[in-house]
């Protein structure tokens, strides 16, 4: 009996040294082919974020780390129902929070089946309008809606859109009656003001740069939380309207049971990536914010996200289709 306790203090006194299972999965991880899942098509921001991103962890972790683009629900159902072992990422934008609101039959749980690694980089869109509208102000734009009601339309790349969720959150607010017109993509949602067929969308920053330097629209505010460097004289939609508040985000996911400790690595490892200098740049050119979380921070960013623009679709009226 005594051998048997002198065995398990020796044991005990190992435990910090040996290290968990799970430990010692991080302390190995990668040691083969991590796959990023990108459930938009080659080209978009999300596809553009991933590859840049990937390539660098490519780097830190000395093992290949491949993009493979699955557009729409099935790709994120793969990701879902994938083996959480860390080899299977997915980074997305935070049109994953109303997946669940706006498809009936959706094999997922957009909170319950994902476990946060890591938010990526935050997208500011501006409100641009067509330049012939009689409104130079964000104030003027809500002015002037107030007296047509129900005559001004806003466009977006769909309901599943942070085009269209940044609009609707601005339309609660400013309590106006705008209506939505939903396009195949963001070209489409932008030619729309372009020919004034639609009197509001919010658009990427460098399409914005470039459609003002042009003159074909006019851009009224920003939806970030401040004023950005590349259009510092373009005011936040909060500077009008202080209770408003949307942030279009991107991110990355793991299948729920994923190991904290590889949660916690390759979060780590994220943020290491987003302070390079040289990503930094290639962030800023097309419009991004590096914006890295731990893991809890981002899983409470995905379920109040979640719960809120729920509520929002409902009031709007959007059911599931």
């Amino acid at each position: 009996m005594r051998t048997l306790r002198v065995i398990s203090w020796v044991l005990a006194g190992m435990a910090p040294l040996l290290g968990t299972p799970t430990d010692s999965l991080a302390q190995n991880y990668p040691n083969q082919v991590v796959r990023v899942v990108v459930p938009f098509s080659a080209g978009s921001i999300t596809d553009g974020l991933a590859r840049i991103l990937a390539d660098k962890l490519a780097e830190v972790w000395k093992q290949q780390v491949i993009v493979e683009n699955r557009p729409g629900l099935p790709g994120t159902t793969g990701v879902a129902k994938s083996p959480p072992d860390g080899y299977t990422l997915m980074l997305t934008s935070n049109g994953h929070t109303i997946a669940g609101a706006i498809n009936k039959n959706i094999q997922f749980d957009p909170v319950k089946d994902f476990a946060g690694v890591s938010r990526v980089a935050s997208v500011p869109l501006v409100a641009i309008v067509p330049p012939e509208l009689p409104a130079k102000t964000l104030k003027e734009f809500i002015a002037l809606a107030k007296e047509r009601p129900g005559q001004l339309n806003f466009s977006s790349a769909g309901v599943a859109s942070t085009s269209y969720l940044s609009a609707e959150i601005f339309k609660q607010d400013a309590d106006i009656n705008i209506v939505h017109i939903p396009y195949k993509g963001a070209p489409e949602a932008t030619t729309a003001v372009i020919r004034n067929d639609a009197q509001m969308y919010f658009a990427p920053i460098p399409a914005t740069q470039e459609l003002t330097a042009t003159g074909k629209v006019r851009a009224l505010a920003i939806n970030s939380a401040k004023r950005v460097p590349q259009l510092p004289d373009v005011p936040t939609v909060a500077e009008t309207l202080p209770k408003y508040k949307y942030e279009s985000w991107f991110g990355v996911f793991a299948p729920a049971g994923t190991p904290e400790p590889i949660l916690t690595k390759v979060s780590e490892d994220i943020a290491k990536v987003l302070e390079m200098p040289d990503v930094k740049e290639k962030l800023l050119a097309q419009g991004s914010i590096p914006a890295p979380t731990t893991p809890s921070e981002f899983d409470a960013i995905n379920k109040a996200d979640t719960e809120r623009y729920g509520k929002l679709l409902k009031e709007a009226g959007i059911t599931p289709q």
